[in-house]
């Protein structure tokens, strides 16, 4: 093994660059910004320029560094290609040849920039110890990614962790963004829970600080739930019974040692968890019933460390 190696996150806006030590450790992070302008034609030559001047900068040689591992907003195939990469401009494109030709041969592997960040959280974050995980990211949306034996399963079309469009609502009159009705991410991203929370307030209730708050946001609920006001613990509870039994049954299919739980909503921290895990436990299949929930701990920097990950398998 190589003493070096760097992880790519690529991001709509920038792409967050890390040096590696292949044992895990982060030597140096920084970001450059993504050039997304007539098609992304400049993003992976930016990325190669900015890995060169490290290189030359630290003394690296292309001998000591073990790979590039890149992570990708959208979906991507075995060998590294995506189809499409809207939030880059990106059409057919096979990134480990066109990345390794620009790095004088330097072994890329590329992948689902969730997926990635479920392998870093296995590696050396919340699943850190573990084989098989599953990473939900409650953000603006739901993300997903599962590892299985320290594989990332990705399927047939690269679709594999898309956990935030499980159908968990069939009655559901609003569509998703993503076309269908009734997914997972409608209810327990942060965007879903201020709709939890909107639906709640204009329904006959007890006096609650969420009806002077100045935003109606995620943090708000969780923080007034924990102050054990009525209304947020209504709307907690129905949060945590939708994601709880939505993860009951990706349990059924993956069954991972742990789920780990990141993202902007994460942050609300180990009641969060307590509420999932209770609702989980009582629809789960007996035998998953005792699945462990953790916290992500690496924040922005998982999808780096699970690039790094990539190459090292």
């Amino acid at each position: 093994m190589k003493k070096y190696g760097f992880g790519v996150d690529i991001g709509g806006t920038t792409c967050k660059i890390g040096l590696f030590e292949t044992t895990g450790n982060l030597a140096e992070k920084w970001e450059i910004p993504t050039d997304i302008k007539e098609g992304g034609k400049n993003i992976l030559s930016d990325i190669a320029d900015s890995l060169h001047n490290k290189m030359a900068e630290r003394g690296i040689g292309k001998e000591e560094v073990e790979g590039i591992g890149i992570g990708l907003p959208g979906p991507v195939q075995p060998d590294g290609s995506v189809s499409v990469c809207v939030n880059l401009g990106w059409k057919e494109k096979n990134i480990p040849r066109e990345m390794g030709e620009l790095m004088d041969g330097i072994q890329v592997k590329a992948g689902n920039d969730a997926n990635v960040a479920a392998l870093g959280e296995m590696w050396q974050g919340g699943g850190k110890g573990c084989r098989s995980i599953v990473m939900v990211t409650l953000g603006t949306g739901v993300g997903g990614g599962i590892i299985v034996d320290e594989k990332i399963v990705a399927g047939t079309h690269g679709a594999g962790g898309e956990i935030g469009h499980i159908t968990v609502n069939p009655h559901e009159s609003i569509p998703c963004n993503c076309g269908r009705r009734g997914c997972l991410e409608q209810y327990c991203s942060a965007t879903g829970i201020v709709r939890l929370a909107k639906e709640a307030l204009g329904q006959e209730h007890e006096t609650s600080v969420l009806d002077t708050a100045e935003e109606v946001s995620a943090k708000a609920v969780f923080d007034a739930y924990k102050d054990k006001d009525k209304l947020a613990e209504q709307i907690v509870d129905k949060f945590a019974r939708i994601l709880g039994r939505g993860l009951s049954n990706i349990a059924c299919v993956a069954d991972p040692e742990v789920f780990v739980i990141g993202g902007g909503v994460s942050k609300a921290g180990e009641v969060l968890i307590q509420a999932v895990r209770k609702y989980f436990r009582e629809a789960a299949f007996p035998s998953c019933a005792e699945t462990r929930f953790e916290l992500a701990s690496l924040g922005n920097d998982a999808g780096m460390y699970g690039c790094v990950k990539l190459i090292l398998d």
